[in-house]
């Protein structure tokens, strides 16, 4: 994997980049859409390719559960099983682990696990987890990392904090697939002098990227954007910034002014299932009465398939009969949505006119609420 700074903002910490890799280039900042279980729900990978998708994200945890990381790997790994032929990243898994709550035991050599599919027990250690994603064929792994709940201790981010940089040595160690990047995940909760630690110690070891985790867990946006401001600089400039499971449009402008180059959500295509659009405006709840008879587009500036063939009174219809062409429509305009949003934000950095780019993203957001 190669990055490449291709632009800098002058004003903010905000940067293009091109990351190279074995099924193609990805231009940051980018969003990835989640595809947990090979895919991303509703839509096929043509889909994704038409509403220019560049890389998506699997999860190590289901894939290893069902339908098996041998099984993916016998049948071409994930970009032949899902005939998704561009970069993917896999998460470790740590993340739905850990929700798991009681049906976890951390050791400092893995973690023991209840499915919650069949109630059947596992244990991940770091070096399976680096063997599934090498099986997964993924273009970017993860580290296993512990998640640390919302709020936590100092002593317990420092305990958990200390686990993860254990794991991410022995990831480091049990990577074998040299054409498979891996990043390091920085933890230490909302305390900065933790985060400064997790970012000394994974950089010391020397990972591909760098990926901030344990964020967007229930504290507030002003606690988050603390975290990301002090933490990214400290990053290697050299290295693309990941920050994990953000977010909103607002988050993802928030982000990459300090920096942040990747991003992923389940957000776009689960407000989707849900009825709730993104448009440049704001958000439409699609239940709305008010949409029974409006013969207009989803937004009448947006040139995704939706669009441009079915309307506002159409698409409430098929959400308000449960129809499931609904989430495939939704699906499909909210990530053209979201990867409109994050061209316009690169060429925005490359004019150099970021600043104003926001503020103007913000006054439009704020005037229509």
């Amino acid at each position: 994997m190669r990055f490449t700074i291709c632009a800098q903002d002058a004003g903010t910490s905000a940067r293009v980049g091109r990351i190279s890799t074995p099924h193609g280039d990805i231009h940051t900042p980018v969003f990835m859409p989640v595809g947990t279980q090979a895919s991303v729900k509703s839509l096929t990978p043509e889909d994704l390719i038409d509403v220019g998708t560049e890389i998506v994200l699997g999860n190590t945890y289901h894939l290893y559960l069902r339908p098996g990381h041998k099984t993916i790997e016998h049948l071409g790994g994930l970009h032949g099983f899902m005939q998704w032929h561009r970069p993917i990243l896999t998460d470790s898994g740590g993340y739905q682990i850990f929700s798991l709550g009681d049906l976890v035991n951390v050791q400092e050599g893995g973690v023991t696990f209840q499915s919650h599919i069949d109630g059947s027990k596992h244990f991940l250690s770091p070096q399976k987890v680096i063997e599934i994603q090498a099986s997964l064929g993924a273009d970017i792994a993860m580290c296993l990392d512990e998640c640390t709940a919302y709020p936590a201790s100092r002593e317990e981010t420092l305990r958990s904090l200390e686990l993860t940089t254990v794991w991410a040595k022995q990831c480091r160690d049990a990577k074998t697939v040299s054409e498979q990047a891996l990043f390091g995940i920085v933890q230490g909760g909302m305390y900065v002098d933790l985060r400064q630690q997790s970012v000394r110690d994974l950089v010391a070891l020397g990972f591909e990227g760098y990926a901030i985790g344990g964020l967007s867990v229930g504290e507030d946006k002003a606690s988050m954007y603390h975290v990301v401001t002090e933490v990214a600089p400290l990053l290697p400039r050299e290295k693309p910034r990941y920050l994990m499971g953000v977010g909103t449009p607002e988050d993802v402008l928030q982000a990459v002014q300090r920096g942040i180059d990747m991003f992923d959500c389940v957000l776009p295509t689960r407000n989707a299932r849900n009825g709730v659009l993104f448009t440049r405006f704001g958000r439409i709840p699609i239940k709305n009465a008010t949409y029974a008879e409006d013969p207009r587009p989803i937004d009448s500036s947006c040139g995704c398939y939706t669009c441009r063939h079915y309307s506002r009174a159409y698409l409430r219809h098929l959400f308000m009969a449960r129809e499931l062409l609904s989430y495939r429509l939704h699906s499909i305009h909210n990530l053209f949505y979201y990867m409109e949003f994050m061209a316009s934000i690169r060429q925005a950095i490359m004019s150099d006119r970021l600043d104003a780019f926001v503020e103007k993203t913000i006054e439009t957001w704020d005037g229509h609420r």
